[in-house]
C-alpha cells in the first residue's frame, strides 16, 4: 500500500470543475497504473500494467468500445 499512499493523483481532464463523478490516475512504482474514483479517494483502487494500460487507451481513443453502453 506504500506506493498508494505515495502516490500523485491526477484527475482526468474530462471531469469537470463541478466535483461530480471523476476518475484520477496514478503512476506507481515498479511500471503501472493505478486508477480510482476521486469522491472515493480511501476506496478501491485498480491497477493495471503500463502495456495494459496503454492498450486499453489506444482502444479507447480507436473507438473500440464505442456503442457499448447504448
Amino acid at each position: 500500500m506504500d506506493e498508494l499512499t505515495n502516490a500523485k493523483w491526477i484527475k482526468s481532464s474530462y471531469s469537470g470543475g463541478n466535483g461530480g463523478e471523476c476518475v484520477e490516475l496514478a503512476s506507481l512504482s515498479g511500471n503501472g497504473i493505478a486508477i480510482r474514483d476521486s469522491k472515493s479517494s480511501h476506496g478501491p483502487v485498480l491497477r493495471f500494467p503500463v502495456a495494459e494500460w496503454n492498450v486499453f487507451r489506444r482502444s479507447v481513443k480507436a473507438g473500440d468500445f464505442d456503442g457499448l453502453m447504448a
